[in-house]
């Protein structure tokens, strides 16, 4: 494998999360919109925030990025806004109300919230080789911790998939 800019290795998911940077940036305005992506520092109090860690292609499309659309498909990732100051939104904040809310277990990160998929979810406690963690879609209403239906192995693959669907 490769290595590519702050010595990440080039995985199927962060060759992914590169494809989606490439979409969102080529259909920018008309079909997809994006904010100016996160520092390390806000990256890493999102984290700090769910007690969880981000997956390396999570992490760079958050960064790039930060929350993004390519409707209907809408990837909170982690921002702010000047109405809520410092407060962090996306998926940390989705992380820590759904594990109140819902009984969202400790270990899952949510990465959205979706009509059709419900909860979509990073398993934290299922890395791979790479620090990828799978994509679950995650139904709370089942009994005995909710039913799962995996979705993606990535996150990187799970967000091409997506914007690809979403602009054909």
């Amino acid at each position: 494998m490769e290595e590519q800019g702050e010595g990440l290795r080039m995985t199927s998911g962060l060759q992914a999360a590169e494809q989606v940077i490439n979409l969102v940036r080529e259909n920018q305005g008309d079909l997809t919109q994006h904010a100016d992506g996160c520092s390390p520092e806000v990256i890493a109090r999102a984290e700090a925030e769910m007690g969880l860690a981000f997956p390396p292609s999570y992490r760079r499309l958050i960064a790039e990025f930060g929350t993004w659309e390519v409707p209907p498909a809408e990837f909170p990732g982690v921002y702010q806004t000047p109405s809520r100051g410092e407060e962090l939104l996306g998926s940390s904040a989705y992380t820590l109300e759904d594990r109140a809310r819902m009984g969202l277990p400790h270990h899952f990160l949510v990465v959205m919230h979706d009509d059709v998929l419900g909860v979509v979810v990073l398993d934290t406690s299922r890395p791979d080789s790479e620090g990828e963690y799978p994509v679950f879609a995650w139904n709370p209403g089942v009994p005995e911790g909710g039913l799962m239906e995996k979705v993606a192995d990535s996150f990187g693959e799970f967000a091409l998939s997506e914007c690809r669907q979403n602009l054909s």
